[in-house]
Order: C-alpha cells, then sequence, then structure tokens
C-alpha cells in the first residue's frame, strides 16, 4: 500500500513477521553448499566491521536507522559481552554476517543477518544461520531465540528463517518512506 493509501506521498505501508524458536530441537539445519564456506566468530568488536556490513547488507533494503550512529555509538552497539558478530567468509572473501544480542530473560536475538549482494542465491544464508542459532542455543541461560523481518527485506529472508525452525509469533505493520530508492553500500552506490 503506498501513495493514497499511506499517510504521505512515497510512503509505504510495511509489514513486519516477528519469528522465534522456543526449542532447540527445534533447529532444522541448512544443508552446506559445494563451496568453501567457513563461518566464525569475530572474537574482537570492530566498529568499522559492523557498520560496513549494516550499510553493505542493509543498503538494498532500507536499512537506514543506523547510518547516521557515531563511531562512539557503533562502539556502544559492539563492545558489549551480550553482543556477538559471526561472519561467513568464501574463499576468504566475506560473504555475510549474523549478529545476537543476548536479552533479559533468557532471550537471544538475532539483531542482525544478511549476505552481501553477490552471495545471494548461493547457499550461504541457511548455514550462515545455522551456525547463528546453534550457538544462541549454547549460550548459557537461553529460553528462546527470536527474530524480525519485514516486507522490504530480501525475499528469501523470512523463508530461510521458517526453514530453520523458526515459527511466526506476531505480524504487524507500520509505515516507512520510501520517497528515495534504498541507498545501497554506500553514498552514490547507486
Amino acid at each position: 500500500m503506498t501513495l493514497a493509501d499511506g499517510p504521505g506521498r512515497g510512503v509505504t505501508e510495511v509489514t513486519v513477521w516477528h519469528l522465534e524458536m522456543r526449542d532447540p530441537g527445534w533447529l532444522r539445519p541448512a544443508p552446506i553448499p559445494p563451496l568453501p564456506l567457513v563461518i566464525g566468530r569475530a572474537e574482537e568488536p570492530v566498529p568499522e566491521l559492523n557498520r560496513f556490513l549494516y550499510a553493505s547488507v542493509g543498503g538494498d533494503w532500507y536499512w537506514v536507522d543506523r547510518l547516521g550512529w557515531t563511531y562512539a555509538a557503533w562502539e556502544a552497539w559492539v563492545d558489549r559481552p551480550e553482543h556477538e558478530t559471526w561472519l561467513a567468509h568464501v574463499r576468504g572473501s566475506l560473504a555475510g554476517y549474523l549478529e545476537l544480542e543476548q536479552q533479559p530473560g533468557g532471550d537471544v536475538e538475532v539483531a542482525y543477518f544478511g549476505l552481501l549482494p553477490r552471495f545471494i542465491g548461493r547457499g550461504i544464508g541457511g548455514p550462515l544461520l545455522t551456525a547463528g542459532v546453534e550457538r544462541a542455543w549454547a549460550l548459557a541461560g537461553t529460553r528462546r531465540v527470536w527474530v524480525h523481518t519485514c516486507s522490504l527485506d530480501g525475499p528469501a529472508a523470512r523463508a530461510n528463517y521458517e526453514a530453520r525452525g523458526f515459527r511466526v509469533f506476531d505480524v504487524t505493520t507500520e509505515w516507512r518512506d520510501t520517497s528515495s530508492p534504498p541507498p545501497g553500500p554506500w553514498p552514490g552506490a547507486r
């Protein structure tokens, strides 16, 4: 729904799906693709890396909320014991990432997850999500792993979450400004 249906010109109604996994037995691991995929944790918090990944992965999907964050804000986000960044590499090249955030009450959120554009559709997202969910369940006290995605995200996002065993527990709608095209990975990339 846009324009006349929404609150103003260039605004789109966006559906947000909230998904959860309440038991590690719900996880359905993805098959490993026939390419040299390496998934591992970024042990050293690096604000520049997470900022780069946020912009590069989310640039096509209207991930704009954090683009204006200062270095100090990024540093505060990544340099916490509750936060982990997991990286996927293919033949030494960074292909995607997943951020986990431990929250009060035993929840672990898949806060950010995605692939760099050239790696989409190559069978990497499923194994990366599998590794992240396995890690979330391995954290002490985890009672639930959850994530949200929306109708502006990549077309395979929700399907990948559900294929791994996540189940929708809430659906909401909100209005987002889509008057400009998504920003891409850096200013002027379009």
